[in-house]
């Protein structure tokens, strides 16, 4: 039988928050459950009995500086549209996005109420506008200014610089990047950077939209053109002064193209089933995330299209070409993920940034950003994320290849740890790892000696790329003026 909210004894409420779709939970000033409906009760899975009467420091994998419910009573301050992922006492892990405000009796905080929305029903319900909508920062619908891109890379900072020159500019933009490297980011920086910024940035992934839909989409639709067809404005129609982001452009039929060529050619859009046409001006963005030249080939984009919409290209550098940014947006994902997960990761052992230098990363950004939020989510009370936080999922991503460790959880901590104790060294790892070094070592000396230190011909020589050579010769203790004359 669930309690009488607190704060709710005057009106009954009960009978509307048990059937809502969101989660609802209330406490007392002390963080002690008084309400906690069905909906959070699916959410977590957990019975709404076990729960209540009980803190929500035993409840969920939180403590008071982590949890959102005891922040809202030591702040006396609504928390708005967080995006938070925490686990309950039992495992089950839930990505929400909370809203907290207190309950208060003049001026006096009583408790606090907590509305959940759970993002995978959220995402299943309406992918194309809840989910932006609610993460977005800005007025505009966006979250990203060209701040926010991390790395000091050479080939991503003259990406950058491009990309801001354009960014004002009536002419379109086209990115060309791996799945995983940021386009998004990008096109939000460019919108967010030029005059068009105060109006809504409109955005399509090409991919995810069913062919039949697309055109209605693009175009928009006029009552009566089709069987159940309504008078709807369409994407390029509600983008007009501002910005439209055609995310994976490829994916767009070519039939499809070029009726898109012509809108743009004519700067004026016709409604599916219209006579009158629309003027535009609209900044168009697009990303591509094969070679346009490439795709042309493939018959995957028109080429008359690509001279139009590829007025300004846009490289965006694969993270396996910019591993000189890789401790930057480690710690960046780590310091993000500590915020919401409640961990307190310091670093990364060198053993484990060694693997990251060495692999592909065919996923890129995005990849790393996952693979770390998974390694986090069991890092327990450990300080240093360590060989032995990363689970069997990791031989799938080929990381893990000098050594096969056996997974075990680590012990949940609830609130802040101490440093955790190290763990007891496997000498025959130690040995091997040691003896793999030293190789590594004695084959980089030989061939930057035979270069005189030429940073270039000694990647081509070894298979590697400048930035990876120029942090294994920083791990090993080289210099490229050891190098010049043959010095070693």
């Amino acid at each position: 039988m669930q309690s009488t909210p607190l704060g709710l004894n005057a009106i009954d409420f009960v009978s509307i928050l048990d059937t809502i779709d969101e989660g609802v939970i209330i406490t007392d000033t002390e963080g002690i459950i008084t309400y906690y409906n069905q909906t959070q009760a699916q959410i977590d899975n957990l019975d709404p009995a076990f729960v209540i009467g009980k803190r929500v420091t035993d409840i969920y994998e939180l403590n008071g500086d982590t949890s959102l419910i005891m922040l809202c009573i030591k702040r006396g301050e609504p928390i708005r549209n967080m995006t938070f992922f925490y686990k309950t006492v039992f495992g089950k892990i839930a990505n929400t996005i909370c809203s907290t405000f207190p309950i208060q009796q003049g001026s006096k905080v009583t408790g606090v109420i907590c509305l959940v929305k759970d993002y995978q029903l959220l995402k299943r319900s309406d992918p194309v506008v809840a989910i932006p909508d609610l993460k977005s920062n800005k007025a505009n619908g966006t979250r990203y200014i060209f701040d926010d891109i991390i790395g000091q890379n050479p080939s991503l900072l003259q990406s950058i610089e491009t990309s801001i020159v354009a960014a004002d500019s009536t002419s379109p933009i086209m990115l060309i990047g791996e799945t995983g490297t940021g386009k998004e980011l990008f096109a939000q920086s460019i919108h967010n950077r030029s005059h068009r910024n105060k109006k809504p940035f409109v955005a399509v992934n090409c991919a995810a939209i069913p062919e039949t839909l697309l055109e209605g989409l693009l175009f928009g639709t006029t009552r009566g053109a089709f069987t159940g067809a309504m008078d709807k404005p369409g994407l390029l129609e509600q983008a007009n002064g501002s910005t439209l982001f055609l995310d994976e452009l490829l994916s767009m039929p070519l039939s499809l193209q070029a009726k898109l060529l012509r809108v743009l050619q004519e700067k004026k859009v016709q409604r599916i089933g219209s006579t009158k046409e629309i003027s535009l001006n609209v900044k168009i963005i697009s990303s591509v995330n094969n070679p346009p030249r490439e795709a042309i080939s493939q018959s995957e984009l028109r080429i008359d299209l690509f001279y139009r919409i590829g007025v300004v290209m846009v490289k965006i550098p694969p993270l396996r070409e910019r591993l000189d940014d890789m401790p930057a947006l480690a710690n960046h994902f780590i310091l993000t993920l500590n915020n919401s997960l409640g961990t307190n990761v310091h670093r990364i052992d060198d053993q484990v940034m060694d693997h990251f230098y060495n692999y592909h990363w065919p996923g890129n950004i995005r990849e790393l950003e996952h693979l770390l939020e998974g390694t986090l989510n069991i890092v327990g009370c450990d300080q240093v994320l360590t060989m032995k936080h990363f689970s069997p999922m990791a031989d799938n991503l080929e990381m893990i290849t000098t050594i096969q460790h056996d997974f075990e959880p680590t012990p949940v901590c609830n609130t802040r740890p101490s440093q955790a104790l190290p763990q007891a060294p496997d000498l025959i790892a130690k040995d091997f790892l040691a003896s793999q070094a030293e190789r590594e070592k004695s084959v980089i000396k030989s061939v930057l000696s035979k270069t005189n230190g030429n940073i270039s011909r000694s990647s081509t020589l070894l298979g590697i790329s400048r930035q990876l050579l120029h942090y294994k010769m920083k791990k090993h203790g080289l210099f490229r003026d050891q190098f010049l004359n043959n010095a070693f």
